[in-house]
């Protein structure tokens, strides 16, 4: 893999995210930074765990490009939070499509790398293009707006205690009434059957609770400074906000759901995405619309809001005309994505959409049969899609995103999807490498020694 990977290709687009003043530590090289994250996505380790097998194992220390092995760390494990930062959604998806687009060039039939596939003035079709969207699961627990109100309490009582501190023995200390504001809390969650009186009931004291800690911070605010608090209190502060108005809002006008609701304060980013599937109605996490070609997945879209991915349609069929240089000759997606608009787009680019046509069924049986084996050979095609999808959720880590910033946990999705062609890549050359192998010619060398012998 180490010799795949176009390392000083990548060089020009790592430097982009530094400021380039000449000050501080140099920063470590491209090699380092991609290669332990593929480490860590291809091994399943934490990040102080992947730095102790880089220390441990010459062969990693060899991937990063070491000229020696070294018997010490090769940097601290939360340096995996620079790389993910300087790299980027958009860094790693553009190095994700340079490898993407190498592999199945190189693995490729010689026979189709020689033919010129777009002739001047000629738009052809050729190839399969499979779209679908799935869910990367961010790692927080079920939320109810009971424990969120709950939370943004404990919160906010940090923060007053952070803000009184100066006063202490000068002044008395706001009352929050945390120990009767505990005990409704636990009192309401401990028991197994809750109506929905008894539910509002303690979703109102709650928000009383709230209300009054929020009203004590802003006094404390105009007496000291907001200045007192660290990055993290104060975002803790803008969230807790923002839930009393959302619950309230609901609370008052018995309402279920509000636009950009908070479903965790540690992540306030994170939506709820509408998936309607058995045993997960309702996932919790980033929307990514991805595209297959030859088996190398394409990261068309990553949104933290719920949206409709038969919109992506045509931006993904014109993005595969961008990689490829034609169109594909046949899409194959979800009932969802089979809109009109969609199926005029691709009527006029001589695409063939997968699935039944609209209207009324053909009336002669063999066209009828021949129509239904067509959709069926389509829908067994799709399942690669989901096959992939599979793969990162269940052979790596797409199926719980631990990264804590929106921007970390786009980059970490990309890197899981660069990782899985990285494998596919390293799979078709091993199965070129063993269809191309003489074993005749080895058996008759091995049989020739037994007798010399």
């Amino acid at each position: 893999m180490a010799k795949r990977i176009p390392w000083h290709e990548f060089e020009e687009i790592y430097a982009r995210s530094f400021a380039g003043t000449g000050m501080g530590a140099p920063a470590k090289s491209v090699r380092i930074a991609l290669g332990a994250l593929i480490i860590k996505e291809r091994l399943g380790t934490s990040d102080e765990e992947t730095v102790q097998q880089i220390q441990e194992n010459p062969y990693l220390q060899y991937f990063l490009g070491f000229e020696a092995y070294r018997d010490e760390p090769p940097f601290d494990p939360s340096m995996f939070v620079y790389f993910r930062k300087r790299l980027g959604d958009q860094s790693v998806a553009e190095i994700n499509e340079i490898i993407s687009l190498k592999a199945a060039e190189e693995t490729r039939p010689k026979s189709e790398r020689d033919d010129d596939p777009n002739p001047p003035g000629q738009d052809m079709n050729k190839g399969k293009l499979m779209v679908d969207a799935t869910c990367a699961p961010a790692d927080i627990g079920y939320p109810t707006d009971l424990k969120i109100i709950n939370e943004a309490r404990e919160k906010t009582e940090e923060i007053i205690d952070r803000l009184h501190k100066p006063f202490r023995g000068h002044q008395k200390k706001p009352r929050t009434y945390c120990h009767r504001a505990r005990k409704d809390f636990l009192l309401t969650v401990k028991r197994r059957q809750l109506s929905h009186r008894q539910l509002r009931k303690a979703i109102r004291k709650q928000l009383g609770y709230l209300h009054r800690n929020l009203k004590s911070i802003d006094e404390l605010s105009r007496q000291s400074s907001l200045l007192l608090l660290d990055r993290r209190e104060y975002k803790n502060l803008l969230v807790s906000n923002e839930v009393y108005r959302q619950q309230k809002w609901m609370y008052d006008h018995h309402a279920n759901r509000i636009d950009d609701r908070i479903v965790s304060i540690s992540q306030p980013h994170v939506r709820p995405i509408k998936r309607g599937k058995p045993g997960a109605e309702t996932e919790f996490g980033a929307k990514v619309s991805v595209s297959l070609v030859d088996g190398y997945s394409y990261v068309d879209r990553i949104s933290w809001d719920n949206y409709n991915e038969s919109g992506d349609l045509k931006s993904q069929i014109e993005k595969y005309r961008l990689r490829f240089g034609y169109w594909p000759e046949s899409v194959h997606a979800d009932k969802i994505y089979r809109t009109r608009e969609n199926r005029k787009f691709c009527k006029e680019k001589g695409i063939r959409l997968s699935g039944p046509a609209l209207g009324k069924p053909v009336s002669q049986p063999e066209i009828q049969r021949e129509i239904k084996k067509q959709v069926y050979q389509d829908e067994v095609a799709r399942n690669a899609i989901e096959g992939k999808f599979g793969q990162g959720k269940r052979r790596f880590s797409l199926g719980r995103i631990v990264s804590k910033l929106a921007r970390t946990s786009e980059s970490a999705i990309f890197m899981i999807f660069l990782v899985m062609n990285l494998e596919r890549w390293l799979k078709a050359i091993l199965f070129w490498f063993f269809k191309n192998l003489d074993f005749g010619f080895l058996f008759e060398q091995n049989l020739s020694c037994v007798f010399k012998s």
